[in-house]
């Protein structure tokens, strides 16, 4: 038993696991150092960084108070790990390597015990003559199979034949969803429908005859996923960035299957983009690429087409209208854009579709209800993943500062705000409408840059539509009105843009460079990876981004920010928290 207190880390028997950010610095006599107030000085643990992004690779950010950061390891999150390389050694190791006290023996079975189910059971194709199914479930370990049978679950979706167990194509998904609730990832080696091939070839050039090339690290991104088209490739998850180019992944992925192919995507907007950037950056011509949306419905070798079109139904025992873009049409490949987003009825079909390529690209495999070992057994294992950290040493995505304003609670809202429910407590201190002097602030501060203002209150940002005379978009506004002013907006005529939650997905807004934050939804990790994902794309002229969060102070407001906040402290930004009283001293600030 060894104990290293220069180490940050505290490994719990409940694989919780706590990271200290500071220390305290230590003087001449030995003593910590205080200051005025006799309270220690500390600064940032030495090997406080090396561990956060030593820890990603294999456990979640639960928590990140000022001064210590709580993480879990999950199965699901071992099993990710392991997807990518990671061997229990490795991971026991760097456990080791920076804790301060002995780990709990508990914790070494655990990591030890999932990263082995990882793969234990395969799904492979059927010999010649085999006539119960086209797959069977194998098993490297004598009795696994008998005790996975054992579950109902299990048992009423295969055929045993003496030895072998079978299974036809449509229980294919549903098997991997079954024996993941009971802790045995499957490793799916199958293989693939290939669909009817398509060749897709990358442009050198773009249309407007810039240079077009695959960056190194989307590059690999597509070779993890795609392993030379064998068995061990071709589904998963590709974590990127917004900013960073996660649809050039998918370009690269589709040049490599060369198949028909479907993508997915949030909303109409974003079907658009997608459309625009495989019409610039591949030589398929614009017959080949179509919308499958409200507006349209057009079906081509690649088709795009939203979320929300395929589980569109007439009523709730209605039938899913245009599932048939899922089942037929022979792709080999199917997109899932921001697959943390994928809504439970798309789960469901994809169960019946493990015989298709599927890619999923996202800037984070947090979901909010939880279904991260859905996205696991459905899509795939996460293929490969860069820290944002990483990318912005690098210049591929803008150096960024977060700062949270918090402001006092307006004093006529404080009576209603004490007697309300924790969902009203929640809005009111949410809508403050003393967060418009901030802004006015920050606008001054921030002069001649181009401001994204995004909030959840639609009342809210009418209020702040009428005070600014800001343009503004929400959900209601026509298609063809917010591409006029997104195009307004990248090309300098309107510096200041405020948009509901419609902005968080996909908005292609490259030159913004400030994100003001107004209000958000509850503890949301996506929604905060998504509008910091807003002001990351790299700027022209090299200028950093800076991305606030207006929160009323000491309410629910403040509560759900510190939850929102954990995607960035996970991606290694940290958070600069300053009084709104002393804005104005701030606004004198430089701004770059």
């Amino acid at each position: 038993m060894s104990f290293h207190p220069e180490n940050p880390l505290i490994v719990q028997g409940d694989r919780s696991l706590l990271l200290h950010t500071v220390r305290a610095v230590i003087g001449a006599d030995g003593r910590p150092v205080k200051d005025d107030r006799g309270l220690p000085v500390t600064n940032e643990h030495p090997r406080y960084a090396e561990a956060r992004d030593r820890l990603a690779a294999f456990a979640e950010l639960e928590k990140s108070p000022e001064y210590l950061h709580s993480y879990r390891i999950t199965p699901v999150s071992i099993w990710n790990a392991a997807a990518i390389g990671m061997t229990a050694d490795d991971i026991v190791d760097t456990l080791e390597d920076l804790s301060c006290v002995p780990l709990p023996p508990n914790v070494l079975v655990d990591v030890r015990d999932w990263v082995g189910r990882y793969g234990m059971l395969r799904i492979e194709k059927a010999g010649e003559g085999e006539t119960r199914g086209r797959f069977v479930l194998t098993a490297e370990q004598p009795g696994v199979i008998d005790e996975v049978l054992g579950f109902p679950s299990v048992a009423k979706l295969v055929h045993r034949d003496g030895d072998r167990v079978h299974l036809d194509e449509l229980s294919r998904g549903s098997l991997k969803q079954a024996l993941i609730r009971i802790g045995y990832p499957v490793d799916d080696r199958g293989g693939y429908t290939e669909g009817d091939a398509y060749p897709i070839s990358l442009r050198h050039a773009t249309l407007d005859g810039k240079a077009f090339c695959v960056r190194d690290y989307q590059d690999a991104a597509a070779d993890a996923f795609h392993q030379d088209g064998g068995v061990t490739g071709g589904n998963g998850v590709v974590v990127l960035p917004c900013g960073a180019g996660k649809t050039v992944v998918g370009l690269a992925v589709m040049n490599r299957v060369g198949a028909k192919t479907l993508v997915l995507t949030t909303n109409t907007i974003a079907v658009r983009q997608w459309r625009m950037e495989i019409l610039d950056k591949t030589e398929l011509e614009e017959h080949e690429v179509s919308e499958y949306t409200g507006d349209q419905k057009v079906v081509a070798p690649v088709t795009i087409s939203t979320y929300q079109m395929l589980t569109w139904r007439r009523s709730k025992s209605s039938d899913f209208e245009h599932m048939e873009l899922f089942s037929g049409h022979n792709r080999g490949l199917v997109i899932y854009d921001e697959v943390h987003l994928l809504p439970a009825p798309i789960f469901r079909v994809t169960a019946e579709l493990q015989a298709r390529r599927r890619l999923g690209l996202t800037a984070t495999l947090v979901r909010e209800d939880g279904k991260e070992d859905e996205v696991f057994c459905l899509i795939g294992p996460k293929r490969y993943d860069v820290p944002w950290k990483v990318l912005e040493g690098r210049g591929f995505i803008a150096e960024a500062r977060c700062v949270e304003v918090r402001v006092p609670l307006e004093a006529s809202l404080k009576p209603g705000y004490a007697s309300a429910d924790a969902r009203k407590k929640f809005r009111i201190s949410s809508e403050n409408p003393a967060k418009i002097q901030v802004l006015a602030q920050l606008f001054r501060k921030h002069a001649g840059a181009r401001i994204l203002v995004i909030g959840q209150y639609i009342d809210q940002l009418n209020a702040l539509q009428r005070h600014f005379k800001a343009p503004l978009i929400t959900g209601k506004t026509p298609n063809d009105e917010r591409q006029r002013l997104y195009a307004a907006f990248r090309d300098g005529d309107e510096s200041i843009l405020i948009v509901s939650k419609v902005g968080n997905f996909a908005v292609d807004l490259p030159d913004a460079e400030v994100l003001i934050q107004v209000s958000g939804t509850f503890g949301s990790r996506q929604e905060e990876a998504q509008r910091l994902g807003r002001v990351l794309r790299p700027k022209s002229d090299g200028r950093g981004a800076t991305f606030y969060a207006v929160v009323t102070h000491g309410t629910r407001d403040q509560d759900f920010a510190q939850k929102r906040q954990l995607f960035l402290a996970e991606q290694g930004y940290s958070y600069e928290i300053i009084d709104s009283g002393t804005l104005e001293d701030e606004v004198a600030i430089d701004p770059s």
